[in-house]
């Protein structure tokens, strides 16, 4: 609590969780100032046991004669400013509940010395109680007019509400059966397992033990935000595709109204490729989905997990706290930085910071503080409108050189394929002797066909090539570059919704 003198208005700043005795155990507790027409009231949301109510008021009463005291202070000793306020101030005056006598002497100390006095709430520490209602009584008018003290009112301004989706991964892998120790004592997963993941119905994976355990492990996150958690499914990325993302892209429509911000719990291999599906399916969300993971389990000693988890639900609830920077995107929080999920690469198998993404700014960098890129944001336009179907029938065809597709693909519409990915050369180059005969029959006999490059970065214009351009008279979609992995995603949605043209972006893809 302090005084901040401008325009001769006494006022409240807000305060952590940590400091307000009236929050102690209560997880949405920062308070914030509102100035009501009359009367000077504290009103704590949350309800605890009726014997807290007291000295809850108690404090609250202390703490408000505190800050009269410094606006006296400040603007005159002795006056009759330093008078009116001393009335409000006065042990003595009929406000009540009075402070407990141990605590009163305290308090009377710090008013009565010559710096600006500071109250110590950590120091009574109290549950909170039933809503409380505290009156000043009213000074006169010549004060009033000089010190301009209206009433104020202090308010519980609630955390984030965010849900926790659990996917599998690394993450939450049981790391005593899926790690052992070498000859040099280094931990290493068990030769030919992959890991262990907990069986779908074991206890370990109960909603309320796995949020028990992981608040257990990274107590912090209970400062961020409430968290409710749901296991989808448990598995190991690589089994992760197009009918998991169903699974998931419907549990968070489903939840989109009911939480302020989504986190996923997800495996690194794979991973681009999910929050990419999320990204198109549920375009124009308008919500923080934050996909994070770990190249260790969460339970062992040098695990990214817990830093992962910190700064990913830093970035979904960054709205509710300075300096209020508004995600509504999805994205993909790893190794201390914050990517655009469409635009996110895995480029690495096992240092922390395993992704990046070479086509697009990040969003954001965690360090001492969190370095914001808003210019980079998604702003997204139109209605929210989910698509929940995908069609799985996609290949990725890289051009090799020397390799002829029609011995290497041959007939892929007569083998069930619709969509191909093809992954050019730099700016959209390739062989024109082998690979444009192949292009004219699948495309005559029906297949879509989608052009990225195999660059990691740069942009795609094939039309500067005699193959490219012929290749874009065949009816090959060339749109400005997108990842690979999105290309892929896209192409499974194009195909349920015709009317989604492959060139045009959904959600920041290109």
């Amino acid at each position: 609590l302090r005084d901040v003198h401008r325009n001769q208005k006494a006022r409240v700043i807000t305060s952590s969780p940590s400091c307000l005795a009236f929050a102690s155990g209560c997880r949405s507790w920062p308070w914030h100032l509102h100035r009501p027409s009359r009367g000077l009231h504290a009103e704590p949301r949350c309800r605890r046991s009726s014997g807290a109510a007291q000295r809850s008021s108690a404090i609250v009463t202390c703490m408000l004669r505190q800050a009269l005291r410094c606006k006296a202070s400040s603007l005159g000793r002795g006056g009759a400013v330093g008078r009116s306020a001393a009335q409000y101030c006065n042990p003595a005056s009929d406000m009540q509940p009075r402070l407990p006598q141990a605590h009163a002497s305290s308090v009377t100390q710090a008013t009565n010395s010559s710096e600006t006095p500071a109250i110590d709430v950590s120091a009574h520490e109290v549950p909170c109680s039933k809503s409380l209602s505290v009156t000043a009584p009213r000074a006169p008018s010549s004060a009033r007019a000089q010190t301009s003290l209206g009433p104020i009112v202090l308010v519980a301004k609630p955390l984030a509400r965010v849900l926790l989706l659990h996917t599998g991964g690394t993450l939450g892998m049981d790391s005593h059966a899926s790690y052992e120790e070498d000859v040099d004592g280094h931990h290493v997963l068990v030769s030919g397992t992959g890991g262990k993941y907990h069986a779908q119905k074991s206890q370990s994976l109960k909603p309320g033990n796995m949020l028990n355990n992981l608040l257990g492990i990274v107590p912090e996150l209970r400062q961020l935000a409430n968290l409710d958690l749901k296991v989808v499914f448990n598995r190991d990325s690589c089994n992760i595709g197009p009918k998991e993302w169903v699974t998931l892209a419907k549990a968070l429509d489903a939840s989109r109204r009911n939480y302020d911000a989504f986190l996923v719990v997800h495996g690194t291999d794979t991973m681009a490729y999910t929050a990419s599906a999320m990204s198109l399916m549920l375009a124009g969300f308008r919500k923080p989905i934050v996909f994070t993971g770990s190249q260790l389990p969460l339970a062992m000693p040098r695990s990214d997990a817990r830093q992962n988890l910190i700064d990913s639900l830093t970035c979904a609830t960054s709205s509710f706290n300075p300096p209020h920077v508004h995600l509504q995107e999805v994205a993909l929080c790893f190794g201390g930085k914050l990517l655009r999920g469409n635009r996110a690469r895995k480029v690495h198998s096992n240092v922390y910071e395993a992704f990046a993404s070479p086509s697009y700014p990040n969003l954001a960098r965690m360090g001492v503080d969190v370095e914001w890129n808003t210019g980079a944001m998604l702003q997204p336009e139109g209605v929210y409108r989910p698509r929940l179907r995908l069609d799985p029938a996609v290949l990725r065809v890289p051009i090799v050189p020397g390799v002829d597709p029609r011995v290497a693909y041959g007939d892929l519409v007569g083998r069930g394929v619709r969509g191909v990915v093809l992954e050019s050369f730099g700016v959209g180059n390739m062989p024109s002797s082998a690979w444009l005969p192949w292009l004219r029959a699948q495309r005559k006999a029906g297949l879509l066909v989608s052009m990225v490059s195999q660059c990691a970065g740069g942009a795609l214009q094939p039309e500067l090539y005699a193959s490219g351009s012929a290749a874009l008279a065949l009816g090959v979609e060339a749109g400005p570059q997108m990842t690979a992995e999105t290309a892929a995603v896209k192409m499974m949605l194009c195909l349920q919704y015709p009317d989604l043209p492959l060139g045009v972006p959904l959600a920041g893809e290109m």
